[in-house]
């Protein structure tokens, strides 16, 4: 449904931009219908720099990103708009994508004004309050509220409620619970879930481990804008191939262990050149950089 193919992005750097950094460098992956991917890595890594392209907010450089078999990068007028009606993100601080000064369900009424201005106010309430039971929001909690009188995990539900008045068929969704505490996070990972479940694809943008392993179907391993590796996610966590993925796992903190001095290897305990080289198929939905 959504295939990324060869992607890269390069910003001009220094004066008169005659520098170059390249943020995201040769990337491929595809996000099918019911299936959670997960771009995992760290800050800097460009896995959001990736999802500001497909969602078009900053364009691609090299390679294309395609949308049931057409390059987005062509699409543009009420064709564009259509896009949109099928792709959606949702990003890492969700009280930023509100306005203080109104009403947190007028993100709602925006979506009526740009894309069903012709559908009834009974029909469009019907529609609303279809869309909030699907993430598990009542209706009277939160209509009619102002942002700071709901919760992180209660916003970012109802921008999730938003995209699925679209229809959408991929969901991108950046770091969405990174800003939630404990008791709403579990709650924001059932919801995506369930949406899977309804035929969603997903493309979950994380730098947390666990929570890449607990949800998604695909893990996408990047480290300095590239793949170094990339398969099910349960072959890339039991079996990491990659340096990086391997201290990656090695740094996660256990719950049944102490801290000691003797700490896993961190990233500094592999040269960032271990990331260079194609993606080598090392087992059935297992690709490693670099691998012999």
């Amino acid at each position: 449904m959504l295939q990324i193919h060869g992607i890269s992005k390069v910003y001009k750097t220094g004066m008169f931009g005659r520098g170059a950094l390249r943020a995201v460098d040769d990337v491929s992956f595809e996000v099918r219908p019911g299936e959670v991917v997960s771009l995992i890595g760290e800050s800097g890594s460009g896995k959001s720099t990736i999802g500001k392209m497909i969602l078009r907010l900053t364009p691609v450089t090299d390679g294309s990103i395609a949308y049931d078999g057409s390059d987005i990068a062509l699409v543009k007028g009420r064709a564009l708009r259509g896009y949109y009606r099928s792709v959606q993100g949702v990003f890492q601080d969700p009280f930023s994508s509100y306005n203080p000064i109104f009403k947190a369900d007028r993100v709602l009424s925006m979506v009526k004004a740009e894309y069903f201005p012709g559908v009834s106010t009974a029909d469009w309430r019907r529609k609303i309050e279809e869309s909030l039971h699907a993430v598990s929001l009542n209706p009277p909690d939160v209509l009619g509220k102002y942002p700071h009188q709901l919760s992180g995990g209660q916003l970012q539900r109802l921008l999730i409620a938003r995209a699925l008045l679209l229809d959408i068929k991929i969901l991108v969704a950046d770091e969405v619970i990174s800003m939630l505490d404990a008791s709403t996070r579990i709650d924001v990972l059932n919801l995506l879930g369930d949406l899977k479940k309804q035929g969603l694809g997903i493309l979950l943008i994380t730098h947390d481990l666990a929570l890449g392993n607990y949800i998604s179907d695909s893990a996408v391993i990047l480290r300095h804008g590239r793949i170094v590796e990339r398969g099910a996610t349960a072959k890339v966590f039991d079996d990491p191939r990659h340096p990086y993925t391997q201290a990656l796992l090695a740094s996660v903190p256990r719950l049944d262990e102490k801290w000691s001095d003797s700490a896993p290897p961190g990233r500094e305990a592999f040269d960032a050149d271990d990331a260079v080289g194609p993606l080598v198929q090392v087992g059935t939905d297992h690709f490693v950089a670099g691998a012999a």
